[in-house]
């Protein structure tokens, strides 16, 4: 990859030269009535990860919406017409597989794009192996879907036990927070999260007074009595949207405020807040991609342009997962053109796509994409460098490490109103 970002020159990044994905010339031309590229996508369109599995859909469908608008996919000087297909996982993993193997023999899909939850998207790998079909995974995010080396599946944003566990000790920088208390649902990326936000605490050499899971539908009263009980200085919770909000609307019936409340994913989706309200403010959460960060593409332009595209089609502010399907999209795009044969692609030219997909190594609006070969994120997208987020007036504001804070965070936290 060319202009690769170190941390320093990413976080003061003022540059919008850097290398863009290029997505043809002038004279491509729209080949009429010929085959299109189908694409599957599985994902939680209802149950309870419907909010996050919903995010999802709106990214790659904006990535197909805006790449149709120029004709589709340009392979060897011609455009292909995307087609998706969706597949309802119900939230349940089985139901996912289900969809995926549907998508593939029903309506002959070439490549999925991935499910919302790491469970779901573990159900699905051994179908995608199975068919020989590529999938590009814009929302997993537990590091055991790579730790099993899919070799047919892609992950855009970095695995949490990469991020989860810096964020410890950047918020302990930035507050002096002595104390943690982790709690996290008993599930992939819940669990891992939660496993992550430990790792950090006991690098960092802080007191951990709790580590506990619980099962996706409990009753957190007395979870969140036990931390009350222990008064940690920082609360970390691993869970999706759903468990996220229930977390806070507890906390505030026990009259429970600790200095700060830390989360993964889940707080900055609009829901989280629009759901909330003023009870949101406050909370930090972790984020590998913003609007203002310093990467553009052909297709969608800066990160900014992208933020106010999103916000135009679908009324809110995209959050990283939703920024990471459409980037998936744009890998899609870029793999193909490489590939350099039109659709419709036999179990052959899928395999090739997928050694296509091996060499990525592009800048998009979302960041670098560049997959690993080997290792414990095999094919998982480690660039992305995450930043620290605090819900600000129903806002999603970075606010560490300090030079990429936009400002300062609130610590502690006052009470409830």
């Amino acid at each position: 990859m060319t202009n690769k970002i170190s941390r320093r020159n990413f976080l003061k990044g003022s540059a919008y030269g850097l290398g863009a994905l290029t997505l043809g010339a002038p004279a491509i031309h729209v080949r009429a009535q010929e085959p299109v590229i189908r694409c599957g996508v599985v994902t939680s369109l209802s149950g309870e990860n419907r909010f996050g599995g919903n995010l999802t859909r709106r990214g790659y469908d904006l990535w197909a919406e805006e790449i149709n608008k120029l004709g589709g996919v340009e392979i060897n000087g011609d455009r292909y017409r995307v087609e998706m297909f969706y597949g309802d996982a119900q939230s349940r993993p089985a139901s996912g597989a289900d969809a995926a193997e549907r998508l593939i023999i029903r309506d002959e899909v070439s490549i999925l794009f991935g499910p919302y939850t790491s469970g779901v998207t573990l159900a699905v790998q051994p179908i995608c192996a199975k068919y020989g079909v590529p999938m590009i995974s814009g929302s997993a995010e537990s590091p055991n879907v790579w730790l099993e080396k899919p070799r047919f599946n892609f992950g855009m944003i970095p695995a949490v036990d990469h991020t989860a566990g810096s964020s410890i000790g950047v918020i302990a920088e930035a507050t002096g927070a002595a104390s943690v208390g982790v709690v996290g649902v008993d599930e992939p990326f819940s669990k891992e999260t939660a496993e992550g936000f430990r790792n950090g605490v006991n690098d960092t050499g802080l007191e951990l007074t709790r580590f506990e899971l619980f099962p996706a539908n409990a009753d957190l009263t007395p979870v969140v009595s036990n931390l009350k009980a222990d008064n940690p200085d920082l609360v970390a919770v691993g869970g999706h949207e759903e468990v996220l909000i229930n977390f806070i609307n507890t906390a505030k019936s026990l009259d429970f405020r600790p200095k700060a409340i830390l989360m993964h994913y889940g707080v900055t989706a609009a829901a989280f807040a629009d759901q909330l309200g003023a009870d949101a403010n406050g909370v930090l959460g972790i984020s590998v991609w913003t609007p203002n960060l310093p990467y553009r593409d052909d297709l969608f332009g800066t990160a900014s342009d992208y933020d106010e595209l999103s916000l135009a089609r679908w009324g809110s502010h995209p959050d990283y997962t939703e920024a990471a399907c459409s980037a998936s999209g744009l890998v899609l795009q870029d793999a193909a053109r490489r590939l350099g044969k039109p659709p419709v692609w036999d179990r052959q030219a899928r395999l090739e796509l997928v050694e296509a997909l091996e060499e990525t190594d592009i800048e998009t609006f979302y960041g670098p994409v560049a997959f690993e070969r080997e290792g414990n994120h095999y094919h998982n997208n480690i660039q992305p460098v995450p930043v620290v987020i605090q819900i600000t007036e129903g806002r999603v504001v970075p606010v560490a490490p300090s030079d990429a804070a936009q400002t300062e965070l609130v610590y502690p936290l006052p009470a409830f109103s």
